[in-house]
């Protein structure tokens, strides 16, 4: 075999893309990774972007840990290699004025702060935690499925759509059913009114409903992405559990890639892909900018399904219906991540003492359904939004090897500027928007503005030049019904295969993606053995 030959080539270093390859070297295969950038890691990135204080460092754009399930953990030996996770800890939603919203574990002091804003409330928040976990429960396992090529007519598809239809329809009742049929219908607001009446209960609520994606609270699929948020475990078993990597995000990733390295994959940063290489239907490596060919038998490709599919691939080697299907794979985002540094903890202004638990939880920029909406829809006709919403975390109060003593990180993942953000910089206009969202922190955390020695703010330019995330779009691709399970990203491709022999894909486009999950990688490894076992037999 020659250098420059390998059993297997991962192109994108980015999470699932090392998953991939710590998977596949585990298996034996000689694999190299190609990775574009002078990092591993992608959008799971820990760096120190302040320069008055390199000691700082943040997370740069994902922010918080789960849905990885523990079998990757175990498998891939991760803990060995630094991985570790602190809890996030419940919800906690200021209002304006006073008050907030904090979702406690302990049920008394829960139902206590609930009935503030509504008694009925109060008395229905354990029953919907209790239907939430049972679809959550029902729905999760089928991200660890592979889906089945829906509407097609071969004996094998048939067999294995049949397979998959008394797998998960065993047990189900008529209401389950019916519970399921709303997920992927219904929008995370009208779910919800089901359930509450109070608007500071329904906003807060919602916005597992609106991370990430471009849609408000009404979008009809939106209460599918709610349910999707509620599927995680940090290992002990608890549903939605959620937390701060040590480290920050990129340390999740150095854990993969050096598990990866352990197993024997070859990593290579700086070696963007310009070409892969494909003869009569058949994939026979990649080419690196400057012309180095990398050969191989064996394809997978991490990235956004438009830089693998319409610029890696020429057209003309693909089916004409699967390019436009990934011609019209949408892709909106209207995010805005902001990292701060602090030069002293916050302290709460309805909830004084700095107790860590308030500190550590998701704070959410949600006081009503109306103000989400709104926020939207001043992105969605072309303008920023005036009262951003937030969700906002201080992984530093548990996760000390972020700052030095006395010092702390603020992540602040914000939604929405315009989509067509991503076409130019607005870097003057990030600024503004940045402002906007501070201010409405100091009116909570009095003293915020002050104690801010550092800022940094990434919008959906810079996530897609500088990330590959098109369109700034975190999950590779917006969580639409029409964008779900066999039809992510492409109809009869959504099993990890592609239209070329021996190119498989492990992007966040895939079924199985959505937040740092490690599922693409550890699936489509899962398919190749699946498919060597087929032409062995």
């Amino acid at each position: 075999m020659t250098a420059n030959a390998y059993d297997a080539i991962v192109v994108g270093g980015g999470h699932n893309g090392l998953v991939a390859a710590a998977y596949l070297a585990k298996l034996g295969a000689r694999v190299v990774v190609l990775e574009a950038r002078e990092k591993t890691g992608g959008a799971a990135d820990t760096s120190a972007p302040f320069p008055d204080h390199p000691e700082v460092r943040v997370s740069t754009l994902s922010y918080v840990m789960s849905l990885m399930p523990p079998t990757i953990v175990r498998d891939l030996r991760l803990e060995s290699f630094g991985y570790k996770v602190f809890p996030m800890g419940p919800l906690y939603a200021p209002q304006p004025g006073n008050g907030a919203l904090r979702l406690l574990d302990d049920p008394h002091e829960l139902r206590e702060r609930l009935a503030r804003f509504s008694k009925r409330d109060a008395d229905a928040y354990g029953e919907w935690r209790a239907w939430i976990e049972r679809s959550a429960a029902l729905l999760g396992p089928i991200l660890m499925d592979t889906p089945p090529k829906v509407g097609s007519t071969s004996f094998g598809d048939v067999l294995d759509q049949v397979r998959f239809l008394l797998r998960y329809r065993r047990g189900m009742s008529v209401r389950q059913a019916a519970d399921i049929t709303k997920l992927f219908t219904m929008s995370a607001a009208d779910l919800l009114s089901e359930w509450f009446e109070s608007e500071e209960v329904i906003g807060a609520l919602s916005t597992d409903g609106i991370i990430g994606t471009w849609a408000g609270p009404e979008e009809p699929g939106t209460a599918y992405v709610l349910m999707h948020h509620a599927v995680g475990d940090l290992g002990d078993g608890q549903i939605s559990a959620w937390g701060y990597p040590e480290g920050g995000m990129g340390a999740v990733a150095l854990a993969i890639r050096r598990s990866a390295e352990s197993f024997g994959a070859e990593v290579r940063v700086n070696a963007p892909v310009e070409r892969v290489l494909v003869r009569d239907g058949r994939v026979e490596g990649a080419v690196i900018r400057g012309g180095e060919e990398v050969r191989a038998p064996l394809v997978v490709t991490a990235c956004h399904p438009r830089i693998a599919f319409l610029e890696h691939l020429g057209r003309h080697e693909l089916p004409q219906d699967f390019v436009r299907d990934i011609e019209n794979w949408k892709t909106r985002s209207g995010t805005v991540k902001i990292n701060l540094a602090l030069s002293r903890l916050p302290d709460f202004r309805d909830d004084p003492g700095r107790d860590p638990e308030i500190l550590g939880a998701s704070i959410m920029i949600a006081p009503s359904l109306r103000y989400l909406e709104r926020a939207f829809e001043e992105a969605r006709n072309g303008r920023a939004a005036t009262a951003p919403f937030s969700e906002t975390c201080v992984p530093s109060v548990f996760d000390r090897t972020l700052a030095p003593e006395g010092m702390h990180v603020m992540s602040m993942f914000t939604q929405w500027v315009p989509h067509e953000w991503a076409n130019e910089r607005r870097q003057e206009d990030l600024e503004a928007y940045a402002d906007r969202v501070i201010d409405i922190h100091e009116d909570f955390i009095p003293g915020l503005k002050d104690s801010i020695v550092g800022r940094q703010v990434i919008g959906p330019w810079q996530m897609e030049h500088e990330w590959g995330l098109v369109g700034g779009n975190i999950f590779h691709g917006e969580l639409a019904p029409n964008q779900l399970f066999h039809m992510r990203p492409a109809p009869g491709y959504a099993d990890y295969r592609t239209p070329i022999r021996g190119l498989y894909q492990a992007s966040s486009a895939t079924h199985a993606g959505g937040g740092v999950t490690g599922l693409p990688g550890h699936h489509a490894v899962r398919e190749i053995v699946r498919d060597r076992k087929r032409r062995r037999a």
